[in-house]
């Protein structure tokens, strides 16, 4: 009896992990009446703008983006949903532990997508396509969802591939047909080819990945520098980036929300001012982190209008932040109709022992923020607030894009995890 021969190991397999229509799909489990219906995910029951929609939504054109009524005219059946952010956290927190299972070797890539090299998963697991399969089954048997996955040999081609056969795909490109089977593809479907390097690309005869060889890397390099030659190399299906497992150290920490359209209200844009910079200041000193300059800005019909500020001394105190919120208000602000706020530290670094000069002006304070960022912690986000903040808006939080499940990017909190976290 002649044994198969034995598949050759590829030399590096790189898998994509991408949840289908991830919010609308956790909703669809938790109310199993909305399954195979068009589902709206929206920033609250007050929210007009959608976040996503499940794939029974986009069957009749609803896109991310669109505004609820008009979602609501080419869907009458449309059911809208208001985010439960720490409800994806969780879920999301539990399927990138299950992921481990597989390799120890994982990006998250987002809320609902990670990277995940199984170069040295093949001596266990078999071919990339089976250890692909895999990966389905463990997503599906710690969350109860469907996700799509792309398998090839670099990142790149990785995802492109999980998009293909969405949802509940699975797809190999093999290393050795990457160049080939991108060829055709627009340079500009690729991850990270924004429209700016695509029109500077077009400019130069490269619309598809095909056409890439045309042009020099050297060219490349000198407008973008290294990410320009990854970009070349992208093309070919040979995208040389590793997967990025550490977090490096944030170049920004900031919050910001959408506000009822024209807002004219001083006291209004106060509580939203005053929501934000708590927000910026509590994950500061959740990271033990401190900031001087900030950026805060009011969003008008005509663009932004706002300011770096500076404070006197690096801080992480919402009440200092504020004076700076105020500043701005009152400068910058001419009673136009406001829709979004923004606060933004722009230096957040290591947080670094005061001077015992300044250690007593400071003490009862730092007392003061770190019984109320115990309480937050253990029992909610805002649980113990300032006074005005009772009239915050009742949209909740949104998961950022960069989201991950530690870290300071951990901007919506799995409430069980911290609460594990209180009982050790």
């Amino acid at each position: 009896m002649s044994k198969h021969p034995a598949i050759e190991p590829w030399s590096r397999a790189i898998i994509l992990v991408d949840m289908n229509a991830f919010f609308a799909s956790v909703e669809q489990l938790d109310h199993p009446e909305w399954r195979c219906r068009p589902v709206a995910i929206t920033n609250g029951l007050t929210g007009t703008c959608i976040i996503t929609s499940s794939y029974e939504a986009r069957a009749y054109g609803v896109k991310t983006g669109m505004r609820l009524h008009q979602a609501r005219t080419i869907c009458p059946g449309l059911i809208q949903c208001p985010a439960n952010p720490v409800r994806y956290a969780e879920v999301s927190t539990r399927i990138m532990k299950a992921l481990e299972d597989i390799t120890p070797e994982i990006e998250i890539f987002s809320v609902d997508e990670a990277f995940l090299d199984v170069t040295r998963s093949q001596t266990l697991f078999g071919s990339p396509e089976r250890i692909g399969q895999l990966i389905k089954d463990k997503v599906f048997e710690a969350s109860g969802l469907l996700c799509s996955v792309g398998v090839s040999g670099d990142k790149t081609t990785a995802k492109y591939a999980a998009k293909l056969n969405k949802p509940d795909g699975l797809t190999v490109i093999p290393p050795s047909e990457a160049r080939q089977r991108l060829s055709k593809v627009r340079v500009t479907e690729l991850c990270g080819i924004s429209h700016g390097i695509g029109g500077f690309l077009a400019a130069r005869g490269v619309y598809l990945c095909g056409d890439m060889k045309k042009l020099p890397i050297g060219e490349l390099a000198r407008r973008f520098g290294n990410p320009g030659r990854r970009i070349w190399y992208m093309c070919q299906g040979e995208d040389p980036d590793e997967l990025q497992q550490e977090i490096a150290v944030p170049k920004t920490l900031g919050h910001g929300k959408v506000m009822p359209p024209n807002t004219r209200d001083r006291s209004i844009l106060l509580t939203y001012l005053l929501h934000m910079s708590e927000k910026v200041v509590a994950r500061l000193r959740r990271h033990e982190m401190v900031a001087q300059i900030f950026y805060i800005g009011l969003r008008a019909n005509e663009g932004w209008l706002g300011r770096k500020m500076k404070t006197e001394l690096e801080t992480n105190d919402g009440h200092l932040l504020m004076n700076l919120c105020r500043a701005v208000l009152d400068v910058y602000w001419q009673g136009q109709g406001i829709h979004q706020v923004q606060v933004t530290a722009l230096d957040p670094r290591p947080l670094q022992s005061q001077m015992d000069m300044f250690a007593q002006d400071t003490a009862k304070k730092d007392a003061k923020n770190t019984a109320m960022d115990h309480v937050n912690n253990r029992y909610g986000e805002f649980t113990l607030a300032p006074a005005r903040l009772l009239n915050r808006s009742t949209m909740p939080n949104v998961i950022a894009p960069a989201w991950k499940p530690f870290g300071h990017r951990q901007t919506i909190q799995d409430e069980a995890l911290v609460k594990n976290k209180e009982k050790r």
